[in-house]
């Protein structure tokens, strides 16, 4: 079996829990990347052979600063030089009413590694690395579904339990490049087919989108996933689009993605830009708000858009430069730097002010006069 490496740092954690008889397996999206030879900074570690939660805070405390958010669900968290450490007890996940609150959360330190691990989503996710035995547990074929690309589901009644599943099938298969199984897929649309998602928060979705956007490397893929499962019913502005310009819009974030090296908030405004290109004014507001309750997102993609199509004064006061310039860039505008120097008011309030002018009606009437001979190549 393959050795996992792990920081070093984190032995001296789990030397300290073995003293305690508790043993640290180390699971899901760590053991993933490292794997699929990525870098990753979140690691979680189950624990079993625990008392209780109170126990592990109490062992961890003189590791670092413990963030007890997740104690009632058994999770304890520790932030150690820039690891992200999750700690938690094995559990057990039953359903028993809607929503994805409607669980009853059973922990049992004592459980074996293959039934704490059948809650989990996919086979992918589902591969430890007991650290004192130093070897990998795989009860569900994991290992095998990597090599082989597939994104299969540990259990797919349980799978069935949690709409927002679907989501993350969709981001999963694009970031890692994998073709979603079969009967995956197929229940998958049975779920949407049947509305299941139509309850899903804002919230929990945005947060899926935002990882297909800024984690995949070709996002495109993902949006033909969400296409070809019936998904656009949730967001109808893409079914006003021709299949070509469908295409188009996707191929853009494909080559924003190839170019930028960015994954922060300015690359995801871009992205969303790019992703709203071809929707009229009204849609690109109602599926921005459909998606989000983030202002800043809605305010400089309706922004970017506006002063596109009517360039004005006031709007290029509102605009960000730097996410207007990267979308110029992804949709390969030739003289996107010559249009760059025009966007900025060459003549602004405090010039008037200057002139003994007041603000007033005309005050507005005069810089927006002056600006729209400036966009137009009139203004020296």
């Amino acid at each position: 079996m393959q050795k996992i490496q792990y920081p070093i740092i984190l032995n001296i954690i789990f030397e300290k829990l073995n003293l305690f008889g508790i043993k640290p397996v180390i699971i899901g999206g760590y053991i993933r990347d490292h794997l699929l030879q990525n870098d990753s900074k979140d690691i979680d570690i189950e624990l079993y052979n625990v008392e209780n939660i109170d126990q592990v805070e109490d062992i961890l405390k003189e590791f670092g600063s413990v963030n007890e958010v997740g104690k009632a669900f058994c999770v304890i968290k520790l932030n150690i030089e820039d690891l992200d450490l999750d700690f938690s007890l094995p559990r057990i996940d039953s359903k028993i009413g809607s929503g994805h609150r409607g669980f009853k959360i059973t922990t049992d330190s004592h459980l074996d590694f293959k039934t704490a691990t059948s809650r989990r989503d996919f086979t992918i996710n589902a591969v430890g690395y007991d650290v004192i035995e130093h070897k990998l547990l795989d009860p569900f074929g994991g290992i095998e579904d990597l090599t082989n690309k597939q994104l299969k589901a540990v259990d797919l009644n349980k799978f069935a339990e949690d709409p927002l599943r679907v989501f993350r099938a969709i981001q999963f298969a694009s970031r890692f490049e994998l073709e979603i199984d079969e009967k995956l897929l197929h229940l998958c649309k049975i779920m949407v087919d049947n509305n299941q998602l139509n309850f899903l928060s804002k919230e929990r979705i945005f947060a899926e989108i935002e990882k297909l956007l800024l984690k995949s490397k070709n996002p495109s893929s993902g949006f033909i996933f969400l296409k070809n499962i019936g998904l656009f019913k949730m967001f109808v502005e893409f079914n006003t689009l021709s299949h070509e310009e469908f295409i188009e819009v996707i191929t853009l974030l494909d080559n924003y993605k190839r170019s930028s090296e960015f994954t922060n908030k300015l690359s995801l405004i871009t992205m969303f830009v790019i992703l709203t290109s071809k929707f009229q004014i009204r849609d690109i507001e109602i599926f921005l708000h459909r998606l989000t309750d983030d202002k800043e997102i809605i305010h400089k993609v309706l922004n970017i858009h506006n002063f596109i199509r009517t360039p004005s004064y006031t709007l290029s006061m509102r605009i960000d430069k730097k996410v207007l310039e990267s979308y110029l860039q992804s949709i390969q505008m030739k003289n996107y730097k010559a249009f760059m120097d025009m966007v900025e008011p060459k003549i602004k309030g405090k010039d008037l002010i200057a002139q003994g002018i007041k603000p007033s009606v005309e005050f507005s009437e005069i810089l927006e006069e002056k600006y729209q001979k400036q966009i137009k190549g009139y203004l020296s």
